[in-house]
């Protein structure tokens, strides 16, 4: 019994309870060999009169070291260490070790680069909302009463393809501001348009499988789709949008399981994909056979002029899955995106979705529907258009004045980004790296190309900053530009 003379430290100020600590203290005493595998324990009253703690302690942390194995009981009742565990010679065996002991596939995350920044550090990058616009105490509200009154049933199990109330609203609007003649049952909720992205891409490509994605494009939706090993073929984007004619080239000599893009404002050049190529597209996915991914990501921020219907309102052939999002119109941090798409493969993304996120937050996707039905997203929107409207209108007005000569862009009709072009004989990706250091972030074209190439444009998201917070990024962009 000589090792039981070890002192075991207990603290009872930890937030640890005292079993937990005593099977942790017993677990390390064997991995670094000073308990050895075979020998006996004493019994559960000696060893609590040695620690001084209650027998209910040690009999608790005897019972969890039996189920994970690192004790054993004998025909005679005796317990002692398992004798066949696989205790390392080596005494620095104790320390965890921040180092894996079998290789990782490699993951790409651009998501990453759209975390929070440093404090100080005004933020160009995203083309998010401004969260501090909405009405945070109106959802709280919702919430609370929703859960009230379903008497905890929100708190339960619940429908993969969300909350019946929730898609109810969501098929009323869509009717009626977007032209999608869709009922609750075409609907499916997601946490984000990024999960729907995801989704699809588990529900429609395999191993192997091309997509085709927009070049610049969207570089979390590249991700969602090579998750899976799906091959890219990029596609240019320019004046129009996005070039059809290059991807019936392409179709000549490749098969694609599908196209994502982003028609109605590019993301991230802006622009809108024309009608002549809206046709065409939808013609070419009819004849090929490919799902076009629409994501439409903020239809309901169209400054100049009527914002373009969906293609999702004028496909005939059922080619057209729409991925579509709530977190612009309210706020970046509340995920709740939307799928609407054909019956068969919305029963797969259903099936899918219960055994990636078996389902959302019932309670939130109630109070936001809650919402919808008193009007406070509308107001929300038409409020937050009108303050977007004026800060694009004022970053218009301070890059002309302040870099005109290093910036040349077309106003964006929608949207809550602008994209530049760098003039020649300016190294963009210094500039970026002297802006950070001065205080404000912005990317740069290589963010946004499947090459990941250096392309001379800037990408200056201005819904989430403030009028004084513009003036002072515009004027830390200047006072780091690099001399020509």
């Amino acid at each position: 019994m000589r090792s039981w003379e070890l002192s075991l430290a207990l603290d009872r100020k930890s937030h640890r309870p005292l079993p937990q600590q005593l099977v942790l203290a017993l677990v390390e005493e064997i991995r670094r060999g000073r308990l050895e595998p075979g020998e006996p324990v004493p019994g559960t009253r000696s060893l609590a009169r040695t620690l001084g703690v209650h027998r209910n302690t040690v009999v608790a942390a005897f019972e969890e070291l039996l189920a994970q194995g690192w004790l054993e009981t004998t025909r005679a009742s005796h317990t002692r260490v398992t004798r066949s565990l696989p205790v390392a010679d080596d005494p620095s065996a104790h320390t965890r070790s921040r180092a894996m002991g079998f290789a990782l596939r490699p993951w790409g995350n651009s998501a990453r680069a759209f975390e929070a920044v440093p404090a100080g550090v005004l933020d160009f990058t995203g083309g998010l909302p401004d969260a501090r616009l909405f009405r945070a105490d109106l959802l709280a509200r919702a919430y609370r009463r929703s859960l009230k009154r379903s008497k905890g049933k929100l708190l339960g199990f619940g429908s993969p393809a969300g909350d019946l109330r929730l898609r109810e609203r969501l098929a009323a609007m869509l009717a009626a501001r977007r032209g999608l003649a869709v009922t609750a049952e075409d609907l499916l909720v997601t946490r984000g348009s990024q999960l729907a992205l995801h989704l699809l891409s588990l529900a429609l490509v395999r191993e192997g499988d091309t997509v085709a994605v927009e070049s610049p494009g969207y570089p979390s939706a590249r991700e969602a789709f090579c998750l899976l090993g799906a091959k890219l073929l990029p596609i240019k984007v320019d004046g129009e949008g996005l070039d059809v004619e290059q991807l019936e080239r392409a179709l000549e000599r490749t098969t694609i399981r599908a196209l994502c893009l982003t028609p109605h404002h590019q993301d991230p050049t802006t622009v809108t994909l024309s009608a002549r190529r809206r046709l065409a597209l939808l013609s070419l996915a009819r004849r090929h056979r490919f799902a076009i991914i629409e994501a439409d990501y903020d239809y309901e921020f169209q400054f100049d002029g009527a914002p373009v219907l969906p293609m999702a309102s004028t496909d005939p052939h059922g080619v057209v899955v729409y991925v579509g999002t709530l977190s612009k119109a309210l706020a970046p941090g509340l995920r709740m995106g939307f799928v609407i798409a054909p019956p068969p493969l919305r029963a797969a993304l259903i099936a899918v979705r219960g055994q990636v996120d078996r389902q959302g937050d019932l309670g939130l996707e109630h109070a936001v529907a809650e919402l919808l039905e008193d009007g406070e997203v509308l107001r929300h929107s038409l409020r937050a258009r009108r303050i977007f409207h004026a800060r694009r209108d004022l970053l218009v007005r301070l890059l002309r004045t302040h870099l005109n000569d290093a910036l040349s862009f077309e106003v964006p009709r929608g949207g809550l980004a602008l994209w530049a072009r760098v003039a020649k004989g300016i190294d963009v990706e210094r500039w970026a790296a002297a802006s950070l250091r001065a205080g404000v972030r912005f990317f740069t074209g290589r963010q946004y190309a499947p090459s990941g190439r250096p392309l001379p444009f800037v990408r200056l998201g201005f819904g989430h900053l403030d009028e004084p917070e513009l003036r002072e990024a515009v004027r830390r962009m200047a006072k780091a530009l690099p001399a020509r």
